[in-house]
């Protein structure tokens, strides 16, 4: 998920910053990727988020703390977090997790178990895998019954993101918006990059919007991977 730079600012610092705006009416954004994020889901009437590759819920609390009041169904195959998945949505009746990875056709996968990557964060290893059964975007859209005209799809998915749109074939083009993660360098074996992932979101219509900066390769000084918001553009 994308971290405003604002966020490394001290909580002490926040805490005046925002003391002193309220005395003058005024109020201070620390997530102005949020800001605009829950105001494009306004203006799109968008009532449902598939959060794919939910990890331990940041993305939907995310959604949640900037306004969006609408069902969310968040899957994560890795068993140690999806613990953590339903721990942050218990009280939440409108937000559902699921365990499960999200791929090109339903079945089972050994979810590989991982600590980061070396290019995009120290300590990455393969630790151990998990098998866990596989479901797709049209099969999720189709069992909660949500339009995908009135919905948001977020993919975060440790290179299968490719696999994640292969499975939205028939939801792509009526998606209302996505949220993919773009990587500039490949992160894993295969693995397709920021330019053929924006042309196929495009020629299923749906335009990038704008981008967030992600994670950076440390020993080159580069992004290696930001997330695109794409929004469907009237024939």
């Amino acid at each position: 998920m994308p971290t405003a730079l604002l966020d490394y600012v001290p909580a002490t610092l926040r805490s005046l910053a925002e003391r002193a705006a309220r005395a003058v009416g005024a109020e201070v954004n620390w997530h102005p990727f949020g800001k605009r994020l829950a105001g494009l889901c306004d203006r799109l009437d968008i009532r449902a988020a598939l959060d794919v590759g939910a990890g331990g819920g940041q993305y939907a609390g995310f959604l949640r703390h900037c306004g969006f009041r609408g069902h969310i169904v968040s899957c994560e195959p890795v068993g140690r977090t999806f613990d953590e998945l339903v721990r942050a949505a218990a009280a939440d009746p409108d937000w559902h997790p699921e365990r499960l990875a999200v791929g090109a056709a339903p079945g089972d996968v050994e979810a590989p178990v991982t600590a980061g990557h070396p290019r995009a964060a120290p300590g990455f290893g393969h630790v151990r895998a998990e098998r866990t059964p596989v479901s797709t975007v049209d099969e999720l859209f189709d069992s909660y019954g949500y339009p995908p005209e009135r919905a948001l799809l977020k993919v975060g998915g440790h290179g299968q993101e490719w696999a994640v749109l292969d499975g939205a074939a028939r939801s792509l083009p009526r998606l209302a918006a996505a949220q993919v993660e773009l990587p500039l360098i490949p992160l894993h074996a295969g693995q397709r990059l920021i330019g053929d992932i924006t042309a196929r979101l495009e020629r299923a219509g749906l335009a990038l919007w704008w981008l967030e900066p992600g994670s950076t390769d440390p020993a080159a000084g580069r992004i290696a991977r930001c997330d695109g918001v794409f929004v469907r553009q009237d024939p």
